[in-house]
């Protein structure tokens, strides 16, 4: 009984790496390294100087490096309350924006001036959802929000 706990426990922390893993490096890369249709750096770059694309990557990358890097300081062992509630405020921060940003005006409540922002940022990256209220989430981002909420889910498992 107490191998099945600790095989989950490892299990579950695993997975919280690399969950963790793969959204550190779609904050710090998305925007700066081409990714096929997956994303549109010469439009990016067209919307957001360079000085203002490097403070938000900045911002939307260094609380995510944090959790990450005390998640393997800790591996293996309980993670400290600091760590713990870390995670949970990045990632839950994390997926209220991702929610007002993208999910709101995409099902609830139109807004022009992102639509019209997002549509030539991201308009020539796959996506596969219908366009509504005049933009459309596309792959790269459903996929980041994906883990996003996933990271919740396992962090909501807990045993960390």
């Amino acid at each position: 009984m107490m191998q099945q706990a600790a095989a989950t426990s490892h299990v579950g922390e695993l997975t919280l790496l690399a969950l963790q893993g793969f959204q550190v490096l779609f904050l710090w890369s998305h925007d700066w390294i081409p990714l096929g249709r997956l994303n549109d750096v010469a439009a990016v770059r067209a919307q957001d100087p360079f000085g203002r694309l490097l403070r938000v990557t900045l911002v939307q990358s260094v609380p995510f490096t944090i959790g990450l890097a005390g998640s393997v300081l800790y591996w293996g062992r309980l993670y400290p309350g600091w760590l713990y509630w870390w995670l949970w405020i990045s990632y839950g921060i994390l997926f209220v924006g991702q929610m007002r940003a993208w999910w709101v005006p995409y099902f609830f409540q139109a807004d022009a001036e992102r639509a019209e922002r997002y549509q030539k940022m991201f308009g020539n990256t796959h996506s596969f959802l219908p366009v509504r209220n005049g933009l459309v989430p596309n792959t790269a981002h459903i996929l980041l929000h994906l883990a996003t909420a996933a990271t919740l889910v396992v962090l909501s498992l807990g045993g960390f």
